[in-house]
């Protein structure tokens, strides 16, 4: 009874396809979600599935010359509803959904494959400019506005004279009002670089040891509250990202999790305390970060460091063989989310009495 008490994963509908599924993402405001990936000629796909009463439906699909890496809505309107993609030859494409000939914004100013997107302000007012940023095996970190054609209005590069870094996920957070804005980088070699958009430098580095996978706010328009990264060889850290002290820098926990990669991270729409954390084993685990009772406290010196707090698993479930390699909330509604894996299979869960937290 105990056990029925937590919260339950449950694989409510599953879909085999023929591709490589890179990422998947409901589409706002919608039971629709698209799925992204390549094929075994090279060749890119998206394809769009409903919710129905008979399961799965594949509503429409089209495919490029590359295969597509990773895919966000959240730098447009609800309106417009554009998929922003990034794909195997270094190729920025915004697209309509409705008519995906030709997309209606390209860049190609990365000469590598892009890993990694992340969107902002497409839904929400008052928090600046709707923005993407890639983040790309050639090693740099850039932002688009799409308003602006093919030129970046920001460019973090590899310090000259040094090797570039793969860069393998990119994160936008503290967007919230129209001056403030950072962006989180994650490498290859366990480097994790957040950039200060408004000033244009280097806030805060820390070297996690690990190649970093996975990097999200809790929340992207809100004052910087907790940052969890994911990474290689089983680890997450959640780091207290309101209070950074000048030479400690931002208070954190570490868990060890899934026996194996860390492949994403996922917090909550509903609640900013939960996420789940997909792995290379197919497992999933859901998150609850308990605060500690004091959030800030005074070094010998008499300056401000955060107080980590704590980390609870609520839930682990396997759902299959192989790597989760992407994970998604759907906003609408709580506790439903789509999740793809490199057996070739997308699957919709449903997670029970998430309200209750």
């Amino acid at each position: 009874m105990e056990q029925l008490a937590k919260p339950q994963i449950i694989c409510h509908l599953e879909k085999d396809v023929n591709y490589s599924v890179h990422e998947v993402k409901w589409i706002p405001s919608s039971a629709k979600f698209v799925a992204m990936g390549g094929k075994s000629n090279g060749t890119g796909i998206v394809e769009i599935y409903a919710m129905s009463g008979d399961g799965l439906e594949k509503i429409s699909e089209f495919a490029k010359a590359d295969q597509f890496k990773c895919g966000t809505f959240e730098a447009s309107s609800l309106r417009a509803r554009h998929l922003a993609t990034g794909d195997f030859g270094g190729r920025l494409q915004v697209w309509d959904l409705e008519d995906s000939l030709l997309p209606v914004y390209k860049s190609t100013k990365h000469t590598a494959i892009i890993n990694s997107i992340d969107g902002i302000a497409g839904t929400k007012v008052g928090c600046g400019a709707p923005e993407l940023v890639t983040g790309s095996r050639d090693g740099s970190v850039m932002v688009w506005d799409v308003r602006q054609k093919d030129i970046p209005v920001a460019k973090f590069l590899p310090s000259e004279g040094t090797a570039a870094r793969d860069c393998w996920v990119v994160a936008f957070g503290n967007s919230y009002n129209s001056e403030e804005r950072v962006v989180c980088a994650g490498y290859d070699n366990g480097d994790v670089k957040m950039f200060d958009l408004k000033s244009m430098s280097l806030r805060w580095s820390k070297c996690l040891k690990n190649g970093v996978v996975g990097l999200q706010f809790d929340r992207k328009d809100i004052p910087m509250n907790k940052l969890v990264a994911t990474t290689l060889e089983s680890k997450l850290y959640c780091f207290d990202v309101r209070t950074q002290h000048p030479k400690k820098g931002f208070a954190q926990v570490t868990e060890k999790a899934h026996g194996s990669t860390v492949w994403s991270v996922k917090h909550l729409p509903q609640n900013r305390e939960i996420f789940m954390t997909t792995g290379g084993a197919g497992s999933l685990c859901l998150w609850k970060y308990n605060y500690p009772h004091k959030r800030v406290d005074k070094d010998g010196d008499g300056l401000e460091m955060g107080v980590p707090g704590e980390l609870s698993l609520l839930q682990n479930s396997t759902v299959s063989t192989q790597p989760i390699t992407s994970f998604d909330w759907c906003n609408d509604k709580i506790g439903l989310s789509v999740c793809s894996a490199y057996d070739q299979t997308v699957r919709v869960l449903i997670t029970t009495k998430l309200n209750l937290y």
